[in-house]
């Protein structure tokens, strides 16, 4: 499918998409809440209107007491004045008060779902897998959801004030302006309410015009919205690789990607700005003739004496609130591009986390004791074999070590054990409710203290004589005394100590599984054989699966798989 014909779709279904996102805020269990606050915002913002009306008199009024030189009517409108404005003043103030209280809270729940969704199955993991075009979803999430809640709601109640307000003051303009009398070729032509036909045409001209000029604007927000992130997600990845690219001296590279990453999106946006001059210049203009058009209109009335000043200037206000509410387009195109890249934006990831989450996954079923492996195949994502009826059993205290050359599948093996890879069938089992572990390579430090990264990803460990103990088998004596103290620990410890932490973990949970995926290739041969020696005295009956290259661990071990690539392998 081309780009085209993708954002016809998306066009074609820009309602759907819409809904799909809107619905379920509106039918949680917020519903009464949100249902009432959004009455509310709704009768202030009617009250609004309403207040407009009432100006709208006050002008006729005002306006007549200055034309007939009338003193006392001058100060009794001046008073009425005082108090319109008080009302209105507070009505504006809640208006955006609880509009801004319906919008945090809907974007408090949105965010939350959006939250739980990624986070649920291991969703952000497979939609990298599976989706490479849902760009980005931390910005989707952070940034998206908050413009999706503040535009539609900017956006509907600006909607429902525009149509109103036309209903409240066509009638009015239609009253005031009158009929417009004309001959043409000998016959004479009247046209009622003539003044609401010319804002009603003058309106149409401007928001057709508006649209036509406008519509590169929507494909050009999408567009800086995807690069924007891209660029701050490049920054972040340098921040969190600062000793991997000093080490490698790899400033000049990382220079230069940052710098074309963000001129993308600096293109991008000179196009943006040369669309939006040129939209601004037209909307100016007919923005800044709206102002006189209708006292030009009016004004052959007015000055036959058909009129008063007052009733000019009512018609002159009435006239602005119809083209007002009839300019909802012109006003609002800006948003409205932006308000359709971020339903696209949101849609397309709700559509990446439906289909990831859809698809199949082996899960290993819980059993009693040990491991049970049964015919099972691991593929590539291409669909080329790793593994062909691969059939294991492991019972309580035996320690089986993976190897093979690189690429051979030793790591995707031991992800589909842990029931998070999407290519993989046959028969998975193992104990669970007795605790499992998987440890990776790079292990992950969570923000927060050392405690918390001890205790990872359980609940805190407050056993401060068990915490020390285990540092010391780690020969992590030094942050004994830091438990409590919070910093960026992925940064402040080496990946060999990361890695000590994270075997610290096993002793600490005692797992009756315990999988490591080169746990311990940062750590020297020494420090290694002493970790391990330590697993199995504090772990006796727990099953250990290693992978690992050095021959050094071999010692650990008492079973063993060779993994031969093309879906072979070896066990003994």
């Amino acid at each position: 499918m081309s780009e085209q014909e993708a954002q016809r779709l998306s066009k074609r279904q820009l309602f759907q998409a819409f809904w799909r996102l809107t619905k379920p805020y509106w039918t949680s269990d917020e519903k009464w809440k949100a249902l009432g606050l959004l009455a509310l915002v709704v009768a202030l913002n009617l009250g609004s209107v309403f207040m407009s009306v009432q100006f709208n008199s006050w002008y006729n009024v005002f306006y007549n007491t200055l034309q007939n030189y009338d003193t006392a009517g001058f100060w009794a409108s001046i008073t009425k004045f005082t108090w319109l404005a008080a009302i209105a003043i507070c009505i504006g103030v809640y208006a955006l008060y609880l509009q801004q209280m319906l919008q945090i809270r809907w974007r408090r729940w949105l965010t939350e779902s959006f939250i739980s969704r990624w986070t649920n199955s291991q969703t952000y993991y497979r939609l990298a897998l599976t989706d490479h075009g849902t760009d980005n979803p931390d910005q989707r999430i952070a940034e998206d959801v908050s413009q999706f809640v503040e535009m539609t709601l900017g956006i509907t109640l600006g909607l429902m004030n525009a149509v109103v307000t036309f209903v409240s003051f066509v009638a009015i303009l239609w009253a005031l302006s009158g009929p417009l009398k004309f001959h043409l070729s000998g016959v004479e032509i009247n046209i009622p309410g003539y003044m609401v036909w010319v804002a009603i045409i003058y309106a149409l001209i401007g928001s057709t015009l508006t649209v036509l000029i406008g519509k590169p604007l929507v494909g050009l927000n999408f567009q800086q919205q995807r690069r924007e992130a891209d660029f701050r997600f490049s920054l972040i990845r340098v921040r969190e690789n600062a000793e991997s690219i000093a080490l490698y001296k790899g400033e000049p590279q990382e220079r230069a990607g940052l710098k074309d990453r963000f001129m993308f999106a600096y293109h991008n946006f000179w196009q943006i700005m040369r669309m939006t001059k040129r939209l601004t210049w037209f909307t100016s203009f007919w923005g800044q003739l709206a102002i006189i058009f209708p006292m030009l209109v009016a004004a052959p009335r007015y000055l036959a004496k058909e009129i008063p000043l007052g009733g000019l200037m009512q018609i002159n206000s009435a006239f602005g609130q119809v083209y007002g509410a009839l300019d909802f387009v012109i006003g609002s195109f800006g948003t409205l591009a932006r308000w359709k890249a971020v339903i696209d934006r949101l849609s397309t990831f709700d559509d990446g986390m439906k289909a990831a989450t859809a698809l199949p996954v082996l899960m290993p079923k819980d059993v009693p004791a040990g491991v049970q492996v049964q015919q099972l195949v691991v593929n590539k994502p291409d669909g080329s074999k790793l593994f062909e009826d691969l059939g294991l059993s492991l019972v309580a205290g035996e320690r089986l070590l993976v190897q093979g050359v690189s690429g051979s599948g030793k790591s995707t093996l031991l992800r589909t054990l842990a029931g998070i890879w999407p290519y993989a069938e046959g028969s998975l089992e193992y104990a669970k409710h007795d605790g499992v572990l998987f440890l990776s390579q790079k292990p992950y430090m969570p923000q927060g203290s050392l405690r918390d990264a001890l205790s990872y990803p359980g609940e805190t460990i407050t056993d401060d004589a068990a915490l020390r103990a285990v540092l010391t088998k780690m020969k992590l004596e030094p942050f004994i005394d830091v438990l409590d103290e919070v910093r960026p620990w992925s940064h402040t410890l080496s990946l060999g100590e990361q890695q000590r932490i994270a075997i610290a973990r096993a002793l600490l949970r005692k797992p009756a599984l315990l999988v490591l995926d080169e746990a311990t290739s940062a750590i020297d041969e020494a420090t290694e054989s002493t970790l391990y020696q330590a697993l199995i005295e504090q772990l006796p009956d727990s099953i250990l699966i290693s992978v690992g290259h050095r021959s050094s661990l071999k010692q650990f071990h008492n079973r063993f798989l060779d993994c031969q690539g093309e879906g072979r392998w070896a066990l003994a």
